[in-house]
């Protein structure tokens, strides 16, 4: 759960604050101590404002201040660092007028907060992003709220501009969510049914939404999307390592042409201890793992049965099988071996 604060310096500040934790009991609110009246609602701060903000947007995903903007960017401003990392900031007036997105809009989350209070209470929002207020895409958030990474974010305050100055700009996609975007893509926005297409499309940027590599002459241009599309399926031994399991696995990617920040699961049989290995790539890379009963497995029809593997494990496939099951997609890495005691099979969740 995100660790929100309201802080308020003012008498009709705290009886807003107090408006807020009606509709959002789980934020803390803060309030000096001189207008303590010992509501238990509100945590009483003995030292200074500035010191209290310094305490919030260290410890905070976002801080909603009852205060004059101007009061709160001074505030504020020793703090900043990365727009990646900063907390979201949203002001407040002292009549609740306005509820102004003032910092981290976007990655933060702070204009969707902004919008989410000013409904509660009844105010205007107020949000100053190029990309909200042209109502065309926010390169930043794309996929955001489907777990999609951008792959690397050089290019995205460039393509950012582009985007809100209408610059053409292709869109490719061949994997993941397709419903991210639900109105009538911006005009500038090229579709492009094929990477090939995309680069003969003379747009000054691309978009590409995709669980495989790149190559090079469009990542120069491009903001890559990956889509949480990929499940590993792995047959192993109980001493099989971590580093035996990686090794594989960055072989299958290479050789296939997918992209790691695309894996969404581990899977693999459910034996009588789990295997050690499997766990530690798992913690490593921060992948969940699943587990699949051996009678579940059976039931796959699968491209590669092995009689030896039905010997020792009542099941015909492990890799192929357990991908297949837990995507409940199609394989697109058919089951590769790598002596003496691993086999892995990748398959893609179809959206």
């Amino acid at each position: 759960m995100e660790k929100i604060s309201i802080i308020a310096i003012t008498k009709n500040g705290i009886e807003t604050s107090l408006k807020l934790k009606e509709v959002f009991p789980d934020w803390e609110a803060y309030a000096p101590s001189k207008f303590s009246d010992s509501n238990p609602k509100i945590n009483w701060f003995q030292e200074s404002t500035t010191e209290k903000i310094e305490q919030l947007f260290k410890n905070n995903e976002a801080i909603i201040c009852l205060f004059s903007l101007g009061a709160v960017i001074r505030l504020i401003a020793p703090h900043l660092k990365d727009k990646k990392t900063d907390p979201a900031v949203i002001v407040i007036d002292d009549q609740s007028n306005f509820v102004i997105s003032t910092l981290s809009g976007h990655i933060g989350g702070a204009n969707k907060l902004t919008e989410d209070i000013a409904r509660k209470i009844g105010a205007m929002p107020v949000i100053t992003t190029a990309a909200d207020v042209n109502k065309t895409i926010a390169v930043d958030l794309v996929g955001k709220e489907f777990g999609w990474i951008i792959d690397d974010d050089s290019n995205v305050t460039k393509i950012s501009a582009f985007m809100v100055n209408e610059e053409k700009i292709g869109l490719y996609q061949d994997a993941g969510e397709r419903d991210w975007w639900k109105k009538e893509f911006p005009k500038n926005i090229v579709i492009c049914s094929s990477l090939e297409e995309l680069e003969k499309s003379n747009a000054k940027a691309y978009l590409i939404i995709s669980d495989k590599k790149i190559k090079k002459e469009l990542l120069d241009k491009s903001v890559v999307y990956r889509p949480k599309t990929l499940v590993v399926g792995v047959g192993l031994h109980w001493d099989t390592s971590k580093e035996t399991i990686k090794e594989g696995l960055e072989f299958c990617l290479e050789k296939f042409n997918l992209s790691k920040k695309s894996i969404t699961k581990f899977t693999s049989i459910k034996k009588k201890e789990d295997v050690q290995g499997l766990i530690d790539i798992s913690n490593e890379m921060n992948v969940p793992l699943v587990y699949v009963p051996k009678e579940e497995l059976a039931d796959i029809t699968i491209p590669n049965p092995s009689s030896i593997v039905n010997t020792f494990e009542g099941t015909p496939s492990v890799s192929e099988a357990s991908a297949i099951k837990v995507s409940q997609g199609k394989l697109v890495v058919e089951k590769q071996k790598f002596p003496p005691n691993l086999t892995i099979a990748i398959a893609r969740i179809e959206k």
